[in-house]
């Protein structure tokens, strides 16, 4: 299968049988980032949350 990252616009070709490959198939709405793109945002993501101004906002538990 072809895919096409969403952020650097770079094509690459994964298996038809994985997980991610069902998952852009079925569910259209889900999108594709390459590994180099991941691993950047992981990164800067991180380096964020270090400095201590970056606020993760999580869903409001119900008791």
């Amino acid at each position: 299968m072809r895919v096409k990252c969403v952020l650097c616009d770079k094509i690459e070709s994964i298996e038809d049988e994985t997980l991610v490959a069902k998952r852009l198939r079925n569910r259209p709405i889900h999108t594709y980032m390459c590994n180099e793109c991941s691993e950047r945002i992981e990164e800067r993501t991180k380096e964020r949350i270090a400095t201590g101004n970056f606020k993760l906002y999580q869903s409001k538990q119900t008791e």
